[in-house]
């Protein structure tokens, strides 16, 4: 069975296509800058693989469906593709951040679920929207093909009431559903159910402490296999500090913001979106260029780096003390499966929580799932390169069976 995975953001269309019975990655790209006057396709087929071709073209995209167009070509032409013709592609999962309450776990679309994901756009006004338009090209472009919504926010949907329910007025939540969501799920789940493999245990058994630690960073304890708390909220803004996104803050900073600098709330949305986290204080983003500006002695680049480690010893704790004894701290994204200086410096000193990590262990990339914690730790470390596209593609055959 191949399965073609889809992930539309407001600018930008991700694509995967993959075999299930070989497991193997067809097809991956990326279609950027959409809307703009010029933008950007770029496909690798068979990445990985010693037949492994790309190919890259500038043109514009005036909208999603000429994107989408232009992808079809790609995947199904004569010097490009992978296959001769879309009837070959047997389903598609689709990547949808926000399902709310109404939309709890990954489900065949139709107009009823399609009005759903609408009905919780006021949930996620950047991401559901896009993630509508692709979904609805694809249903003009495959007539006929299963397609499969699956959420970011189905695993944290065991999370129990103390956990995802906020302090304020119960109306609020009756009224609107403000609670605790939590994103980057399909991520959490996956480098969990790895975890249990290599620990060789059930799903079930296992307690961790997952970080997704890339430009968005969140963190997830999961007890028995099943997520009970994460980081982000209502929106992917709250929790540890991220690239450009705050984090947590105490609430009242935004009118005082108001009243001491005049500013609106749009204007202090994107602050603590865009130009808060890591870029906030030390003007950049990327942690490559932050250590090398902190071994030059940039004392914010520095700076940055001691709160974002602490920020994540913080929650560790947290998510320690409610998960019950731990078996794993499991590192993936960008910065977690990449930076050992970040993993090193999050597990230092922690021996009395029975967190040691081997320093030759954890020396490098890891671009497969491996074991950095030392000799006689109780709790292990691993580092699990994470697959979102991989788990879409299992989630949406999971439906389909």
């Amino acid at each position: 069975m191949k399965i073609f995975v889809v992930n539309s953001g407001s600018s930008s269309l991700k694509y995967q296509l993959l075999d299930m019975e070989s497991g193997a990655v067809m097809a991956t790209g990326l279609v950027e800058r959409i809307g703009d006057a010029m933008g950007k396709v770029s496909q690798k087929n068979w990445p990985g693989a010693e037949r492994e071709t790309e190919v890259e073209r500038e043109v514009a995209f005036p909208n999603h469906r000429a994107a989408m167009l232009t992808v079809v070509e790609l995947v199904t032409g004569a010097e490009t593709g992978v296959i001769a013709t879309t009837s070959e592609i047997d389903a598609i999962g689709h990547r949808v951040v926000q399902g709310g309450e109404t939309l709890f776990k990954s489900t065949l679309i139709d107009d009823d679920v399609v009005e759903k994901i609408r009905e919780n756009c006021h949930l996620s006004p950047l991401h559901n929207p896009a993630n509508l338009v692709g979904i609805e090209v694809a249903r003009e472009l495959f007539v006929g093909v299963p397609q499969v919504a699956v959420f970011d926010t189905e695993f944290h949907q065991t999370m129990p009431a103390e956990a995802f329910m906020y302090p304020i007025p119960y109306k609020l939540y009756e009224d609107l559903k403000i609670r605790r969501y939590g994103f980057h799920g399909t991520s959490h789940r996956y480098v969990a159910q790895q975890a249990a493999a290599m620990l060789g245990k059930a799903e079930d058994e296992v307690n961790l402490v997952t970080l997704h630690l890339g430009n968005g960073c969140s963190m997830a304890a999961v007890r028995g296999g099943k997520c009970i708390d994460t980081s982000m909220g209502l929106t992917p803004l709250a929790g540890v500090m991220m690239g450009t996104r705050s984090g947590d803050i105490d609430p009242a900073i935004i009118p005082f913001l108001m009243k001491e600098k005049g500013l609106n709330m749009g204007e202090i949305d994107d602050i603590l979106n865009k130009q808060s986290g890591l870029k906030g204080i030390c003007g950049m983003n990327d942690m490559r260029d932050i250590h090398a500006a902190a071994e030059k002695g940039d004392k914010k680049a520095a700076l940055a780096v001691d709160m974002f480690v602490y920020r994540i010893k913080k929650y560790i704790g947290a998510y320690y003390a409610v998960t019950g004894p731990l078996d794993a701290l499991v590192f993936t994204a960008g910065i977690g499966e990449n930076d050992e200086i970040v993993r090193a410096r999050v597990c230092a000193n922690l021996e009395h929580l029975g967190i040691s990590i081997d320093p030759a262990r954890n020396a490098g990339r890891k671009k497969v799932a491996t074991a950095i914690q030392a000799d006689g730790s109780k709790v292990a470390i691993l580092v699990i390169p994470t697959n979102e596209e991989l788990a879409i593609a299992k989630a949406t055959l999971s439906v389909l069976k």
